[in-house]
Parts: C-alpha cells; structure tokens; sequence
C-alpha cells in the first residue's frame, strides 16, 4: 500500500524516506542469546543465526514468550519485526515494557491478527500504578508480514513516544503535575510474546483461530536497549555517547507533530478519548490537555 501524501511536501516525504533508510540500515542491534531470556512456550521460541534472530511461535497446545535480563529505567527500545503472514485471526503479538506487581506500569505495543486480506490493527496503551485504559489504536500504511519494520519505545520523564520506522504514532505526556498518574518510579524490563486471544482479539472476538494454519511465527530482529540500565548497584546508562542519549530529552518537533497529525488523521481506528459511551461522565483530564 503507498503513503497518502496528505499534506506532506515531497522534500519532506524524501527526508522522511532518508531517515528511515539510515534506520533500517545502520542501526544497533544487540545480541538476543546475551541480552534476553526465553521465558515460557520451549522450542516455540527460537533464537537463530548466532543470536540475531528470534522467532515466537504459536499452535494450540502453547503460545512463547521471551523478557530482557536488564530492567531499565527511561530509555528507547527498538526492535524489528515481522508480523504473522496470512490468517492470523485470534493472534496477538507484542512488544512491551513491563514492571511488575498489581500497581505495575507498563507501555504496549500490541499486534491484533487479521483474517486474510484484512489489515493488522496496532493496539497502544500505558499503564501507570495500575491504571491503564488508554488505548489507541492504528492501521498500518504497510504490509507489516512481507518485511521486517522497525518498532520502537521512546520512555523519558517527559514524554512516552511511540514509533513506526521512526514515524511517530502516538504520544502520552507526562501531566504528572495536573494528577495524571505517569510512569515514573518503577524499573521496567522488555517483553515480548506470540499468544492466543481469539476471544476478543479479531474484531472483538467474532473471528477465532484457524488452528489448520498453525504453527503462527512472528520473527524479531536487530533488538537495541539504548537505556539505563538499573540493577542492585545502582543505574548506569549503556551507549554512553551524547547522540545515543538523544533520547532523554527526545519530545515532537515540528516535523514530528506533522507526522503524528498525518497517521492519526488517516490510520487512527480508536481513540479512548473520544468514546463518550465509555465516558459518560466526561473523559479522563488528560483528554483536554495538549496532546503534543
């Protein structure tokens, strides 16, 4: 599927695709084998090509799941992915940051499956001391199965980014100040996993499993934890260069909020800030301060 061009200047789509070239070529992966654990699903989930790789599968006896061995404190994730090909109905994939305990916070990326022929559906939400319910959800302006794209967490003490090939999606404030919970606090490690939620995944639940199409693999690749690292001796940030810590203080300039307004103009698909059935009462606050 091509991007609508929208309001974009062809000089701003051609830095856009420079950009994403640079990314998707030159960027810093980490090693799975050293920097992650396979957590639950055995020979589901597979680790390949000396580390490079890994593979989550899903069939009807057990979906897989792997988590980082750091927990981290602010950083940017990056992974790339490759989604599940063809009949993924029922399926969901992720990728997350995660503390834990019932007051946890937590930052998703979720992948819902589609029948065949019917787009992804690219699932948001934060989570801080518990309290989530701040989903945003998005279509995708490409075929996420064909090739790997680059997915990535941008979390600093401002701001929670998060990024599609280095096009921003969705941003959340920190409106600590206003007594909107944010997190803050707690040390989050990265998860991911390939399970089974035929229930209420595919358009909410009315399209199950084909589980003739199983196995369901969906492939990482080129995982970077550019962050602070926290163990028992304290935080210690990786990549310690000033560029690589760009993150710290990354928020939207101008090009980014004309590219966050482009995909929520044209792929946003639900947004918990404009459902007045769910709120009746009147929407969270954070819904009528500046979104970025």
């Amino acid at each position: 599927m091509q991007i609508k061009m929208g309001s974009f200047k062809a000089k701003e789509m051609l830095r856009l695709f420079v950009v994403i070239a640079f990314l998707l070529a030159s960027s810093s992966a980490g090693n799975f084998s050293q920097d992650v654990n396979i957590t639950w699903g055995g020979p589901r989930a597979q680790i390949q090509n000396g580390g490079q790789v890994l593979t989550l599968s899903l069939d009807n006896s057990s979906g897989s799941g792997f988590e980082s061995r750091n927990q981290f404190m602010y950083g940017r994730i990056d992974v790339q992915l490759k989604l599940i090909p063809g009949n993924s109905a029922g399926t969901v994939t992720t990728f997350f940051l995660s503390s834990l305990g019932s007051a946890h916070d937590e930052i998703d990326f979720e992948f819902l499956g589609n029948s065949s022929g019917q787009p992804y559906t690219i699932h948001t939400n934060v989570f801080a001391k518990g309290v989530g319910n701040k989903e945003q959800q998005f279509r995708l302006w490409f075929d996420p199965t064909t090739a790997f794209h680059t997915y990535t967490i941008v979390w600093n003490s401002q701001c929670i980014i998060w990024l599609i090939d280095n096009i921003p999606i969705r941003v959340f404030i920190n409106y600590e100040s206003n007594g909107i919970p944010f997190p803050t606090n707690q040390p989050m490690k990265v998860y991911a996993s390939l399970w089974n939620a035929d229930d209420w995944a595919t358009q909410g639940g009315r399209v199950k499993t084909d589980w003739t199409k199983a196995p369901f693999t969906a492939s990482y690749r080129n995982y970077n934890a550019n962050a602070c690292i926290v163990s028992t001796t304290g935080n210690s940030c990786n990549n310690g260069t000033v560029s690589s810590q760009a993150w710290q203080t990354q928020g939207l300039d101008a090009n980014d909020r004309n590219r966050i307004r482009w995909v929520q103009t044209n792929y946003m698909i639900y947004n918990y800030c404009t459902d007045v059935p769910r709120f009746p009462r009147g929407f969270p606050k954070e819904c009528r301060l500046p979104r970025f």
